[in-house]
């Protein structure tokens, strides 16, 4: 492939592992001490001995030009992204070391965000949240301590609490490909007489998509109120934050389909994606010509945190936090041939001895959730001791209900045909100590127990199926820091740590039923990395080994109730190199770069596909076989270069060159090149000229260039196969994503 002489210097520069920095110091931790007291229990300062990434918001400003939050992330170490809507816009979602979103903790303000029945978090429900976002901690591998679900890949820790001090205006406006739009105001009154403060963010946000009726629209507002004290020991805030969704279903995908009597050879998948239509989505397909014009996502939540801060004295501080997360919304749709039966009614007379079966119908199906509780910590801190006791409660009162809205024959008006409750208590507690032993040398030491409390009345597909479980776990972490500083005025860092934990089956790993209930994943995480940071250039390197008994994995097996369930695997692993750094060899120049090697593989694995000629399954075991999803290689970096750094001023301009690249993923565990997604490498162009005058503190236009060279890619997807006419054919179905695109926007702040 042929690119222009920077981006070949930085995919190199990436292949030879420089990578983005994550700062290090050995006697300061302006992150960690600048984090908000209300995340400050839950995050790691860089004396821990763990794997993060600091984003601040001025990273994410660089970006944020109405892509969901995964897409302002992507240039952190061993990150994927991916997206319905090929654009990033709608539904998007991440991967850390190739674990999904529910294997991810993601908390804001300390407050947990991922639902507590999927365990994913959901970023379209948020939309905008990078505009009043100050920080942001990814902690890759276990991590430390965190409420919410257990993080089997990594943990993302969001701050948007944070208020200035001086009144504050600022108004962005962005446009760009595919009718894509961002609004953003920001107010803040900063510090008034008596102690208090008001901000507000309202946000609204629409894009067409690039994939066919896969149009979003979003707004978002939040209020931060607060009051602090004339010594400043006590601060009381509430935060409230909403959001609302209306995303066109693009979540089939295209499908390609291959048989056993195809050569590999010849099989490109890529071709049939151009012959089809890049941009195809067949949900809501009514006839050959026509789709249903309401095939939508329609969700909204609204997010109520109230935080007390209090510093007891100069080395005892407390936080508590109460909150709910209201949350309901449904996704709407046609569908064809629908039996009956399916519904719970019998099939309709249309005459004597006429007995019709299925219909065409249209329905809803809701979520109807409440999410609430508390959390709490207590930190006492010196200059050779951070100790840190904390924990949380919450519970989970869902409900999921359905509603037949129309159709053809035999469904009364508005039939409602499942409500199904559903409860779930989580507590933990933790105790965290990071001691300094000897000069430079500190010990970390973290204690974590939870426990879950988890009842689920009914499916939809089995309203019979009851469930109910205890899980008590117990996660431990040790490790060990040592910096040694250098005569260069730089500094090194040396870490070690041991690291386990636990999680319950989420929601649809119960759908299994009684006959084989599936068993909570258990991780052990060994990590050792060696980090160098000096003024002009930063270096490290991070081993790790992810160790994991029965990992949860789709293996293609159907499950009781007829769905494709994941099944405990016995044993399964994750190990890899991660390297980052940066180099900045002159004022006018800043170059940062990461890359993950690694190897993502289960040992022992039975693949099923479906026998429609015989009835049930057939069975393939596999042995070292990939584990879906997690590539072997993934890069990342940029180049920043100010070509006008001699004559500037109160004015920049900047020019960003990114990359990416994400080698070969595997749909399934049986590490079948067939059943794969393409290896792909993308160059974005960021220009950014920011003025300061009299009247605004800051003018900012950004203007950013998607996938610059025009790449056909596609970055996520789905399989399965099965015998019928005695062909063994497999379906495949791919995600493609938008080639060349931009967006443009302006903002400005007072």
């Amino acid at each position: 492939m042929k690119r222009m002489f920077l981006s070949a210097c930085l995919i190199m520069a990436a292949q030879l592992s420089f990578a983005q920095t994550d700062t290090i110091a050995a006697k300061t931790d302006s992150f960690y001490q600048l984090s908000p007291v209300e995340v400050r229990s839950l995050r790691l300062s860089n004396r821990a001995p763990f794997a993060t990434s600091n984003v601040m918001a001025s990273e994410l400003s660089k970006q944020n030009l109405g892509q969901n939050l995964p897409y302002l992330l992507n240039q952190t170490p061993s990150l994927i992204v991916n997206a319905d809507d090929g654009l990033g816009v709608g539904y998007s979602s991440l991967r850390i070391r190739g674990t999904d979103m529910t294997r991810i903790n993601v908390t804001m303000n300390g407050i947990p965000v991922n639902d507590a029945e999927s365990q994913a978090a959901i970023f379209v429900d948020l939309p905008d949240l990078a505009s009043s976002t100050s920080t942001i901690q990814i902690q890759r591998g276990a991590g430390s301590s965190t409420n919410g679900a257990g993080a089997f890949g990594g943990s993302i820790n969001i701050s948007n609490l944070e208020q200035s001090r001086e009144a504050s205006a600022s108004l962005s406006n962005s446009y760009g490909s595919y009718n894509t739009w961002k609004h953003t105001l920001r107010a803040g009154t900063g510090m008034l007489k008596g102690g208090f403060q008001f901000d507000i963010r309202l946000s609204k946000m629409s894009s067409g998509g690039y994939i066919d009726r896969s149009s979003s629209s979003l707004s978002a507002a939040q209020v931060i109120g607060s009051w602090t004290s004339k010594n400043e020991a006590t601060n009381i805030k509430f935060n409230y934050l909403t959001g609302k969704e209306r995303t066109g279903q693009a979540w089939n995908g295209i499908g390609v389909t291959y048989t056993d009597k195809d050569d590999p050879a010849d099989f490109n998948y890529e071709t049939v994606l151009d012959q089809t239509g890049r941009r195809t989505n067949t949900l809501g397909q009514i006839n050959d010509s026509t789709y249903y014009n309401d095939q939508t996502d329609n969700y909204w939540q609204d997010y109520y945190q109230l935080f007390l801060n209090q510093k007891l004295n100069n080395n005892w501080s407390l936080n508590i936090a109460t909150f709910l997360t209201r949350g309901k919304g449904y996704y709407n749709e046609y569908k064809s041939d629908q039996s009956f039966a399916d519904y719970y009614l019998p099939g309709f007379v249309k005459a004597p001895g006429d007995t019709l079966k299925t219909t065409n119908l249209t329905r809803q199906l809701w979520l109807d959730n409440y999410y609430y509780g508390t959390v709490f910590s207590t930190s006492y801190n010196t200059a050779k001791t951070n100790f840190t006791f904390g924990g949380a409660y919450t519970r989970y009162d869902g409900g999921q209900y359905g509603y037949v809205t129309w159709a053809d024959y035999g469904v009364p008006l508005d039939y409602k045909w499942y409500d199904l409750p559903s409860f779930k208590g989580d507590f933990n507690i933790y105790a965290k100590l990071q001691q300094q032993i000897a000069p430079n040398f500190y010990a970390f030491a973290d204690l974590q127990y939870r426990n879950v409390v988890y009842t689920i009345d009914g499916f939809r597909e089995d309203t019979s199926i009851h469930i109910s479980n205890t899980y008590h776990f117990f996660n431990p972490k040790v490790g060990i820091s040592y910096f040694i500083n250098h005569h260069n005025q730089g500094s090194s860092k040396l870490y070690a740590s041991y690291a386990i934990a636990n999680k319950e089956p989420n929601r649809d790993d119960f759908e299994a039923g009684l006959s084989e209930q599936p068993r909570p994943e258990h991780l052990q995480d060994i990590e050792a990395g060696y980090q160098y940071n000096a003024h002009l250039f930063q270096a490290g390197i991070n081993a790790y080994y992810m160790k994991y008994k029965d990992q949860l994995i789709l293996t293609g097996k159907i499950n009781d109730v007829g769905a494709y369930a994941r099944t405990n695997v016995d044993n399964s692993y994750r190990a890899g190199i991660e390297l980052t750094a940066g180099a900045k060899p002159a004022d006018w120049i800043q170059i940062n770069a990461n890359a993950t090697f690694s190897r993502n593989r289960i040992r022992n694995i039975t693949q099923y596909s479906d026998d429609y000629d015989n009835g049930g399954q057939l069975s393939v075991q596999y042995s070292n076989t990939d584990i879906a999803f997690s590539p072997n290689t993934i890069a990342g970096g940029s180049v920043t270069v100010e070509p006008l750094y001699k004559i500037t001023g109160n004015q920049h301009l900047y020019v960003d060159i990114l990359e990416k690249y994400i080698s070969r993923q595997y749909l399934d565990n049986a590490s079948d090149k067939m059943k794969s997604i393409n290896p792909y490498a993308l160059t974005d162009l960021r220009l950014r000229y920011q003025l300061r005058t009299r009247a605004f503190k800051e003018i900012s236009i950004i203007v950013l260039v998607n996938n610059l060279l025009n790449k056909k890619y596609e970055n996520n997807g789905y399989t399965y196969s099965y015998l019928t006419g005695g062909s063994f054919t497999t379906e495949n179905y791919y995600f493609p994503q938008a080639g060349t695109n931009w967006n443009a926007g302006i903002s400005f702040s007072l």
